[in-house]
């Protein structure tokens, strides 16, 4: 037996996600956009991916770009991942190194992701997805959702407030007095949304 399956890459779509990378890192004065492919490999869609790349970073100067494998990102996510700002990847890449960030950064239950369309209306959510199991037991870990809503609020141009958030949760993990069960702690779901709103209180929006 055999199978194959064909994959296909847009210019034009593979310039709209460039783009909207770049811009987000002029944003957020992050100086530095990563391009993760495997060109290596297969070539003709990668090729034309790194080709739209470098096509959009002409329009930017001033933000610093690299190339790298998929491979060698993940073995960089553990090494040091403070080193990248913004990465641009195809969705399927994607999807699995977004989950590797998940886990570096503390777990699913902290990770929030966004479906982003740069042009109409935005979806953001928890990358953990639902989790009917843990339904009416508080249990479950809120950080994420109320980080999702942070990155909503931060699209809408609330980004002084959607900092505010980002600081209060910030202030929560750090303290470590109140940890839900994923993080170590036997905090509940009330709990945790709770003490976040506390430190949210703390927080001056500027």
């Amino acid at each position: 037996e055999i199978a194959y399956q064909i994959g296909l890459i847009s210019k034009s779509g593979t310039q709209r996600v460039m783009k909207y990378a770049f811009e987000l890192a002029k944003k957020k004065d992050m100086k530095r956009v990563t391009s993760v492919d495997k060109a290596n490999v297969l070539t003709n869609i990668y090729g034309l991916w790194r080709d739209v790349f470098k096509e959009i970073s002409t329009q930017y100067s001033d933000i610093e770009t690299e190339f790298t494998f998929v491979d060698a990102i993940t073995m960089w996510f553990v090494r040091k991942p403070e080193w990248f700002k913004i990465v641009v990847t195809p969705n399927m890449f994607g999807d699995i190194i977004t989950d590797l960030g998940a886990m570096i950064q503390g777990g699913l239950g902290i990770a929030a992701g966004g479906n982003i369309n740069p042009e109409g209306i935005s979806m953001f959510e928890p990358i953990h997805g639902s989790a009917p199991k843990y339904k009416d037991k508080s249990i479950a870990n809120p950080t994420a959702t109320i980080l999702a809503g942070a990155m909503m609020l931060d699209c809408l141009g609330e980004s002084k407030v959607a900092k505010a958030i980002d600081n209060a949760v910030e202030k929560v993990l750090s303290e470590g007095k109140v940890r839900s069960r994923d993080l170590g702690g036997d905090s509940s779901t009330i709990e945790v949304g709770d003490e976040v709103v506390r430190k949210l209180k703390e927080v001056k929006i500027k």
